[in-house]
């Protein structure tokens, strides 16, 4: 308690008017500080001073006790008030007000004698914030008082309410009525011509405001500036921001949101390490953008930064940290901050639990994301998506179909969320069911739904679907989107219509590299090697994009299947030292077989007893392959032995010896690698075929009788049969 009060401790009681001063000092600072502890320790002091009656100070507590939304207290300050008091009635038209009571602060207002400017102007901005715009304006326009303040309050209501235009068309009011604006004025027009996207109008604005000697006022700049970034007027924001004499923190935050929107994080964060002062809307800000744009680490240690510096992270902060933990799959990290908002109380808001639950089961422990599932007290959309997202990820799928049916208000992430589970979990027909119900339910299908489904169709080279999908696609106008086209060429190369993919490829105003990786891999998988390695160094000569390991692996696919064994070497080797790509155990593979398929076996074994570790099953499986297509039946051998070790519970490589021993004769060792696989309880994968009618995918195996029309099926083969049998006896 004496340090709450020890400023008045240095005053001595018997000076009243030092004393009361500092008195109404400390209660409008613990006010504005909403310390609420602090200002009752000093409302128990005033009272033993015998000050607490004085006029003021009892005006000062209740303004307090408003403020601070002590209804209680308030309501017993109203006790030292007799009768009607100008003052204290406004107080109270404020207090009702902040306590979300607009009726009983109306009805207050309506029963005064008398009222003055502070009267019609706490009830007509009061009115506005809550929305009441027909009220507000009706008070507004008997007010008397119509001075500067009433007219910028009415003026800055309608603009939080959304009607900008309406805002705009009062000032010419307010100057024909004699009444300047100020700079608040100033602030709230030009964000409304910003809401409007009207420049020339904000244009005409500044004039004004530079007639009136407000250019150079601080919160007006400020609104300049956010009015020019908001227009894409960058040039203005940064000439605004440079003949700034003073700036603020606002003025520093405003000009670093403009560096976001043009994508320059660099300049951004040499901006915001320059910020005299920053507070927590430009940590959040740059906290965010950074994990935006994938510089997860960077975005942690801002974050560790700013608590660091003493800056208590706002419920954007938390959720962005979290979500780069989840990316970084950093669950140690990410606990540690869960007990920082464990500490706060903040895990029930839906924002931050939804990220928990992201960050739980992103790093695989499902129970711990439903754990901060269900501390959500109110559940909103994005809590419920998180949870299925999960499960999905997880392969929790049933779960996710039950909780997604639990949904009460499904929107496109719900659907999108689901049927990537599917999607990940091969289960292709229940994605497209999935997808089907969505369409019924009348949701519209985004870019990412589209991206998923024509995924799953890639996967099936369902080139049906996918062209179906593709006239849905130029329906809804997204065929122009880089990541919709990016999945349509994708589709089209694995359903085998290259020159589909092609004509999508060309059309494309912008690429990635996500784009050429498609495209490149697609003419190697389709068997146009030649083209995708000219592709590629296209790629290399026109864009700025740098080869990755996706494009890498396609340029060495293609370099094996059309025979450029020494062309292929050539970009292995570079991959590290040219492009700082590290080699993976695909890529090793793939050098192996492009080896073992130019007969370069010897080189092929030895290139694998060069690999830094140990090699997977398809490394020897490659060579085991180019042994049998040469028939070198000794290194066969010797293979099948290193592919048994790494691959004891497979069959892919004793069915590859098994064929090698079978292209030289050697069917008593066949018979033994066949025996050797049944003692170790390894099958063959069985082949099957696949017909798709009216939107069906049916698959067929060697003598399956599991389809529900299979005697149908086998009556019509018999037939066939039969007739065949008699077409053949007629002809001969």
């Amino acid at each position: 308690m004496r340090s709450v009060l020890k400023p008045l401790y240095a005053i001595d009681p018997r000076k009243h008017k030092s004393y009361i001063s500092k008195s109404l000092t400390l209660l409008n600072e613990f006010s504005n500080g909403k310390l609420a502890i602090h200002g009752a320790l000093l409302h128990g002091h005033l009272i033993k001073t015998g000050f607490s009656s004085q006029r003021y100070v009892a005006v000062k507590l209740l303004v307090m006790y408003s403020s601070l939304r002590k209804s209680a207290e308030a309501n017993e300050m109203l006790k030292e008030f007799d009768g009607f008091n100008l003052v204290v009635s406004n107080c109270l038209i404020s207090a009702n007000i902040n306590w979300g009571k607009p009726d009983e602060a109306r009805q207050l207002f309506d029963k005064m004698p008398e009222r003055n400017e502070v009267s019609w102007t706490a009830l007509v901005s009061g009115l506005l914030r809550y929305g009441r715009v027909e009220e507000a304006l009706w008070y507004f326009e008997r007010n008397p008082f119509q001075n500067v303040i009433c007219w910028t309050a009415t003026i800055s209501g309608l603009v939080q309410n959304g009607l900008s235009f309406d805002a705009i068309k009062l000032l010419p009011k307010m100057l024909q009525s004699g009444v300047m604006p100020n700079d608040v004025t100033f602030t709230s027009v030009l964000r409304a011509c910003g809401e409007l996207g009207d420049f020339e109008l904000g244009m005409c604005l500044l004039g004004l405001a530079v007639k009136v000697g407000f250019e150079d006022h601080l919160a007006v700049s400020n609104a300049l500036i956010t009015f020019s970034v908001r227009l894409g007027e960058g040039d203005l924001a940064k000439r605004t921001f440079d003949r700034m004499e003073i700036k603020d923190v606002v003025s520093w935050t405003a000009i670093l949101d403009m560096y976001f929107g043009e994508g320059d994080l660099k300049e951004a964060r040499r901006i915001f390490d320059q910020m005299p002062e920053r507070n927590e809307v430009s940590w959040s800000a740059m906290i965010s953008r950074y994990n935006h744009s994938g510089y997860l680490e960077e975005a942690v240690n801002l974050f560790h930064q700013m608590v660091k510096d003493g800056f208590k992270p706002n419920i954007s902060c938390f959720s962005t940290a979290l979500s780069s933990l989840a990316s970084l799959k950093a669950l140690r990290a990410g606990r540690t901050i869960h007990a920082f908002v464990l500490k706060l109380g903040s895990e029930t808001n839906p924002f931050i639990g939804s990220s928990l639950v992201d960050l739980y089961c992103k790093c695989g422990h499902i129970e711990d994301g439903c754990l901060a599932f269900d501390s959500i007290l109110e559940k909103n959309v994005v809590c419920w998506n998180s949870m299925v997202a999960g499960y999905s990820l997880n392969g929790y799928l049933e779960e996710a179909r039950e909780l997604f049916d639990q949904i009460p208000k499904k929107n496109n992430v719900s659907w999108n969320s689901l049927m990537t589970g599917y999607l990940g979990g091969e289960e292709f027909d229940k994605l497209f069911g999935v997808f089907n119900e969505m369409i019924l339910s009348g949701e519209q299908p985004n870019k990412s739904t589209f991206s998923v489904v024509l995924c799953a169709c890639a996967n099936l080279a369902s080139l049906e679907k996918g062209e179906n999908l593709h006239g849905k696609v130029i329906k809804l106008g997204f065929q122009y989107d880089i990541f919709v086209d990016t999945a349509l060429l994708d589709m089209y190369a694995k359903s085998g219509s290259i020159e589909s993919s092609r004509k999508i490829f060309e059309r494309m105003p912008q690429k990635n590299v996500i784009t050429w990786t498609a495209m490149i891999q697609g003419l190697a998988e389709n068997g146009f090697a030649e083209e995708s390695l000219a592709l590629f160094e296209q790629m290399e000569q026109t864009t700025s994009f740098s080869p990755n390991e996706h494009i890498l692996l396609a340029v060495l696919f293609a370099c094996s299947h059309c025979g450029l064994v020494d062309k292929g070497l050539y970009h292995f080797n570079s991959m590290q030292k040219v492009y700082g790509v590290k080699p993976n155990e695909r890529h090793y593979t793939c050098v192996v077989d492009m080896l073992s398929r130019s007969g370069r076996l010897l080189e092929a074994e030895k290139f694998i007893s060069s690999i830094p570790y140990e090699p997977e099953a398809n490394t020897w499986a490659a060579l085991l392959s180019g042994c049998r297509t040469y028939g070198n039946e000794i290194m066969a051998e010797r293979v099948s032995r290193k592919l048994s070790e790494s691959a004891e519970k497979k069959s892919g490589g004793y069915v590859l010896l098994s064929n090698v021993y079978a292209s030289a004769g050697r069917w008593m060792d066949v018979l033994n690698t066949r025996k050797s696989m049944q003692d170790k309880g390894l099958k063959k994968s069985g082949g099957f075929s696949w017909i798709e009618v009216r939107n069906q995918r049916h698959l067929f195996y060697s003598l399956d009788g599991s389809h529900t029309a299979s005697a149908e099926i086998y009556g019509v083969l018999e037939l066939l049969n039969s007739e065949m049998q008699i077409l053949t006896t007629v002809h001969v």
